[in-house]
């Protein structure tokens, strides 16, 4: 008997710790729910390691006073029980007072990363709120010039039924027409940058320099003042971009082995353009009420004004579908690249248009601003040679460009996607990531938002070329106002398109700065690294003229 009681003694201790472990368990299959339920996703390469009690050595030789039932108890003690070690015999131990035997309590410890993956909070609720707003009263405003140009049709003077059914004749085929185009060139140009995006790196910058240079020829051959303008502008912006091509020719092979790597998760989601889909076929039937709308507001007061309200209204909508897309599928991919998760892209993207709007519409005021200014930046940094003035305007632009992108760069979705975080946090997070792995320099080297920036130019100088061609035939007035209209929307829709492979891309660079250990990377970006290291060490800094110690 003497053996018994300290059995009987320590039952109800034993049945309160079978109880946390059982709570435990809950909360473990709770965390194991939770975890699943991140977008709906399947956890991949993922095998939980379950404890198969039959196989720990138990004592079968128990005394038979313990009985059946406390044989099962002891079956499911812990291993290090000191009291499962003093019954089984392995070893001789005193018997411990209650307060020695009392371990402490383990409590599942929680994963932060996995309860931030799936955040519920919105994002930037003022940015949305703005948007909201702007889309309420763009909605109105286009409904009620749609209501003129009908009302000008059927109940206006007959000199105003004969310039509208003009304007509907000679300028709704045209427009219409580049906005079917320009889709169908978007898919194009993304199917070919996902099958071959080595050579679509090059043949992308060289052909929107041929294609823009086509297109201002074109227009100043029709011989107006208007067609005249229009095309120097092209003219002047191609050969900035042939300059540009020139340029970047030692960054080709390094985007592309980027882009080539950061492409081969797409075949794994089938469903990873349906965003893309969405968007494009939303965007399609916007633009045509839009162009209706324009074509109201010419029958009615302040036509400048309220066109270019319009067209500013056009291109924040369009980026924030495009930054839609882009928010999608930095969630796949990110989850795929941080978590080894296969997540559903019908979740993701409802996770976009909900709580992570804000963000896109915010993001969508500042990044194309700030890219334009990074670009006059660079410029700028190129020119510092020159002269004094330029060097310290170039530095000083360089400083102000070094804090803006702290606060605001378009790296930043991939962390909002990931993480639901605001834009401005999410910026400066990422840019604090590139700064403690070193990779600042890396992501400068980085050239896939102009290429597809120029593959947009692309599209657009096809539209004008199509478009310019048609209406000189037909109303050669129209031809200057429907080339810009054309290359508008013709960009437009493609920069929805190409944010699939610059999503992939910016997941690949800050999911590698989070955990560059991870078997999907390659030494890529570390060898780059290496090499523009070693080149560091290698040159020799060249001294300025007004340094200090001249």
């Amino acid at each position: 008997m003497g053996a018994s009681e300290p059995v009987v003694e320590r039952e109800g201790e034993r049945r309160e710790e079978e109880e946390e472990e059982d709570k435990g368990e809950e909360e473990g299959n709770e965390r194991k729910d939770e975890e699943k339920d991140v977008e709906k996703g399947q956890v991949l390469g993922v095998k939980e390691k379950v404890i198969d009690n039959s196989n720990i050595g138990v004592n079968n030789d128990l005394p038979n006073r313990l009985g059946d039932s406390h044989v099962a108890m002891m079956q499911r003690l812990n291993p290090t029980n000191p009291l499962r070690i003093v019954i089984n015999g392995s070893s001789r131990m005193p018997t411990p007072s209650p307060s020695q035997t009392s371990l402490p309590r383990s409590t599942p410890t929680p994963q932060p990363s996995l309860t931030t993956l799936n955040s519920r909070r919105y994002t930037n609720r003022i940015s949305l709120f703005l948007f909201v707003l702007h889309m309420v009263v763009a909605v109105g405003l286009v409904s009620f010039l749609i209501f003129k140009g009908i009302q000008g049709l059927t109940e206006a003077s007959d000199s105003v039924k004969r310039k509208e059914r003009r304007i509907l004749k000679f300028y709704l085929p045209q427009v219409e027409t580049a906005s079917l185009l320009s889709i169908t060139l978007a898919f194009v140009w993304q199917k070919a940058v996902r099958q071959w995006p080595k050579f679509m790196v090059q043949f992308i910058l060289w052909s929107s320099f041929l294609l823009s240079l086509s297109a201002g020829i074109l227009l100043i051959c029709f011989q107006r003042a208007t067609t005249d303008g229009v095309g120097v502008c092209l003219i002047a912006f191609s050969i900035g971009n042939g300059l540009y091509a020139c340029w970047v020719t030692q960054r080709i092979g390094f985007c592309s082995k980027i882009l080539i790597k950061s492409l081969e998760p797409v075949p794994k989601f089938r469903d990873l353009n349906q965003p893309t889909y969405c968007m494009l076929g939303v965007g399609f039937l916007w633009m045509s009420l839009w162009i209706l709308a324009v074509i109201g507001a010419m029958n009615f007061y302040f036509t400048p004004l309220i066109i270019i309200a319009l067209v500013l209204s056009l291109a924040w909508t369009a980026e924030v579908m495009r930054n839609l897309v882009n928010l999608t599928v930095s969630r796949v991919i990110a989850l795929y690249y941080l978590r080894g998760m296969q997540s559903s892209s019908q979740f993701c993207f409802q996770r976009a248009l909900t709580r992570n709007l804000g963000s896109a519409c915010l993001g969508s005021l500042f990044v194309p601003a700030i890219e334009a200014l990074r670009i006059v930046a660079r410029g700028l940094n190129l020119l510092e040679g020159e002269d004094e003035f330029m060097f310290s305007c170039a530095h000083c632009c360089l400083g102000i460009m070094q804090s803006i992108f702290r606060y605001g760069n378009g790296w930043a979705f991939v962390q909002i996607a990931a993480y639901g975080k605001g834009f401005v946090q999410a910026s400066q997070d990422t840019w604090q990531l590139f700064e403690r792995r070193g990779m600042v320099s890396i992501v400068d080297l980085d050239i896939t938002s102009s290429i597809c920036f120029l593959t947009g130019v692309c599209s657009g100088s096809i539209c004008v070329i199509v478009v310019a061609a048609w209406t000189a035939k037909v109303h050669q007035t129209f031809t200057a106002t429907l080339s810009l209209l054309s290359f508008f929307i013709g960009y437009l829709m493609t920069r929805i398109a190409m944010a699939l492979p610059h999503a992939c891309v910016s997941c690949y660079y800050v999911c590698y700065a989070e955990n560059p250990d991870t078997r999907l990377f390659d030494r890529t970006i570390k060898d780059q690294q290496d090499m523009m290291n070693s080149d560091r060490e290698v040159v020799v800094p060249i001294p300025r003229r007004f340094s200090t110690n001249s």
